[in-house]
């Protein structure tokens, strides 16, 4: 990326989306919201220390909503030419007028707008030369490779960086955007021969470069991940306690995240309905919602609606305060946009006061698990069924490896089984949360 620079001001972009909306009121739109956007970025991965791909990518686009009363129609394009304006809210329009009327469609109120936006200052320039990118992913992937002669082969270590900034704005004359980054370094080591072959990985991902782990860390954490898995047996089926290590348990909150939001919420396909208000995990989980956390992956002071965000408590003593609402989820509820639109914003989970170790004596007994496949999750009833990998524990420490279990149970009941949270905070996304113990689970094996 190094030399790089948006190829379109932040004004440029600004006068583009005005633009829209101009042609959208002389055609006739009743309200019109548009999105121009534009980002770049470079990837480079390496295999065996030799160079395996190199990526660029640029892109650009104008999204367009219009309305015509009730009825609604989208059209977008990557041509940001006058003609390729015009003809894309011509095609939203001529989309609206086909479409059924629908009594929830329409912007958000006026009053919810986000107004005067001030940058958030998410973008953090990464201006590295390929050469440098390539040098980095190879000390990555050598540090993997110098832990142990037993790491036979990688998957690859790859360096990316990304920047893209945007303009939001709508009839109502809301009018936002921002510049944001995001940089990787990973690595995925492989381990073993024969019918015993592992793998594992592990990644960095920071709004700025700086922040971003040691490529040799990675490497060397990547490979003890693998080795660690070596030798995994089969266990019979069995209900024991299991801790769900932190970048998983990040994918619980996700779960709670889906069935919390509106679109499975008014088309009654979530088990979490008409529960706001009761309590639904232990009293001591509190579960908050940040939009403005300084280089938070989530961070946006508006959601894709335009509507301002806020710092909230989701889930305060275990009670659900609050569900993930955009402006049309919310009137297809009869409720009120919670700034959701998009998604939610850096849910931080109050952490515990052990470590994974010591969620691990807490347990005793049970099941760590470290990795999980499939997608057995049906949340109309909570029901929730995966296939696993990790360690059996033993007294509070870990005993062997394990692998080729399922692991079942309910959501309902897994999210109000949490015995404990780890301190072991990791980010995935928008999620900030430790490792999480759980009382009891069906592990099936042999």
């Amino acid at each position: 990326m190094s030399g790089q620079d948006f190829s379109y001001s932040r004004a440029r972009l600004t006068a583009l989306a005005q633009q829209v909306l101009d042609e959208a009121r002389q055609r006739g739109a009743t309200a019109c919201e548009t999105d121009v956007s534009e980002g770049f970025g470079q990837s480079v991965t390496v295999r065996r220390q030799e160079v395996e791909t190199i990526e660029y990518n640029r892109d650009k686009g104008i999204g367009v909503t219009v309305y015509l009363g009730q009825r609604r129609g989208h059209a977008s394009t990557s041509d940001f030419s006058d003609d390729a304006v015009k003809s894309t809210v011509a095609a939203a329009l001529s989309i609206a007028r086909f479409t059924a009327e629908d009594d929830c469609a329409g912007l958000p109120d006026a009053a919810l707008l986000a107004r005067d936006v001030k940058d958030p200052d998410l973008c953090f320039p990464w201006d590295i030369p390929v050469e440098e990118a390539i040098e980095i992913a190879r000390r990555c992937e050598q540090a993997a490779f110098d832990v142990s002669p037993m790491i036979t082969n990688t998957e690859g270590a790859s360096v990316s960086g990304h920047q893209s900034h945007f303009v939001s704005a709508n009839s109502l004359g809301f009018m936002g955007g921002y510049a944001t980054s995001r940089h990787y370094i990973s690595c995925s080591a492989i381990a073993g021969e024969g019918d015993d072959m592992q793998r594992d990985d592990w990644y960095s991902g920071q709004r700025d470069p700086l922040d971003l782990a040691a490529p040799e860390a990675i490497g060397d954490y990547a490979a003890r991940r693998t080795l660690a898995r070596l030798g995994a047996r089969k266990l019979k089926t069995r209900k024991v306690p299991v801790v769900l290590e932190a970048p998983l348990a990040t994918g619980l909150i996700g779960s709670f995240v889906h069935a919390a939001s509106g679109g499975a919420l008014y088309r009654k396909s979530s088990f979490l309905l008409d529960a706001l208000g009761k309590r639904i995990f232990p009293e001591f989980v509190r579960i908050s919602e940040r939009p403005y956390l300084s280089k938070g992956l989530a961070s946006s002071p508006f959601d894709d609606d335009g509507v301002a965000t806020r710092d909230r408590e989701v889930v305060a003593d275990g009670v659900l305060q609050g569900y993930f609402l955009s402006t049309y989820s919310a009137r297809k509820l009869g409720m009120a946009t919670t700034g959701n639109a998009g998604g939610s914003h850096n849910l931080l989970v109050e952490p515990g006061r052990h470590d994974l170790a010591g969620l691990l004596k807490e347990m005793g007994t049970g099941l760590l698990v470290t990795e999980v496949l499939g997608h057995g999750i049906n949340y109309v009833n909570g029901d929730y069924s995966r296939g696993a990998a990790g360690f059996w524990v033993e007294n509070g420490r870990i005993a062997y490896p394990v692998h080729e279990i399922t692991i079942a149970g309910n959501l309902r009941d897994m999210f109000m089984g949490i015995a404990a949270i780890g301190n072991d905070v990791v980010v995935r996304g928008s999620k900030l949360c430790g490792s999480i113990l759980i009382d009891r689970m069906t592990v099936a094996g042999q």
